[in-house]
């Protein structure tokens, strides 16, 4: 950061912050940024749980009976490299994921039952910062923005309070990538080289991209970017939007 150079994120305060729920489309979706934050978290004894709404079947150069699993296991290995134990898969279609009542169930359905303190998922936004964002991913943060407000309605799906037992709960914190930062989380040197590991993890997925560049080329850049706009070395921003 130039001396000129003004601060315009505000600190992330996660006192309070037990648990944190990350919602993304795909596997490898969490690893372009977020896992950093997950790793500087979980390093800080916060509790990180990962869910997917799609196994991300469609997203390679082979059968999605293949993909599927195979994506799977490399989520695992990048959940085991930032510190997060607790990864849930569902099984929406890939590529043709809606903002459907059933997803916003499903999403409610784990809120509920991992009650976290955040929330953090993408805006849903059509236009973000590296191009016209993929349907799953707007889908995705507008259903999820939506079921933070669901999982805190026992009138909405109440069917998961009187057939599941599970009681509403409300996050505190919605977090949102893909759009124009509020907040930041300042990172390490140890939390930037465990994203690039997560997203490392995702070999295969990245070997059936040929033109996708390595980890290592853009990771430490992009959150070098984030940290000139907070005033550190590297950072994670996104909008924080306080709910309660």
């Amino acid at each position: 950061m130039s001396a000129a150079a003004t601060p315009t994120l505000e600190p992330f305060d996660s006192d309070g912050v037990r648990r944190v729920l990350v919602v993304v489309a795909h596997p490898d979706d969490a690893e372009y940024g977020t896992s950093a934050a997950v790793a500087h978290w979980t390093a800080q004894g916060i509790e990180v749980a990962y869910l997917l709404l799609t196994a991300g079947e469609a997203g390679m150069q082979r059968p999605p009976e293949e993909a599927g699993p195979l994506r799977a296991d490399e989520q695992q290995r990048a959940c085991e490299t930032v510190g997060v134990e607790r990864l849930t898969i569902l099984d929406f279609p890939d590529g043709t994921l809606e903002t459907s009542l059933d997803l916003r169930r499903a999403i409610a359905r784990e809120i509920r039952a991992f009650e976290p303190d955040a929330v953090i998922t993408g805006s849903g936004a059509l236009f973000v910062p590296w191009g016209i964002d993929h349907a799953d991913h707007r889908a995705a943060g507008i259903a999820t923005i939506d079921a933070v407000r669901d999982a805190d309605n026992r009138w909405v799906f109440p069917e998961l309070l009187h057939d599941e037992d599970l009681a509403p709960w409300g996050a505190t914190w919605l977090l949102l990538t893909g759009t124009d930062p509020t907040h930041y989380v300042a990172l390490s040197d140890v939390d930037v080289d465990l994203a690039v590991t997560s997203l490392g993890c995702h070999e295969a997925y990245l070997a059936d991209l040929p033109d996708h560049p390595a980890p290592r080329d853009f990771i430490p850049q992009m959150l070098s970017d984030h940290g000139e706009a907070a005033g550190v070395r590297y950072a994670f921003g996104f909008a924080a939007h306080q709910l309660r």
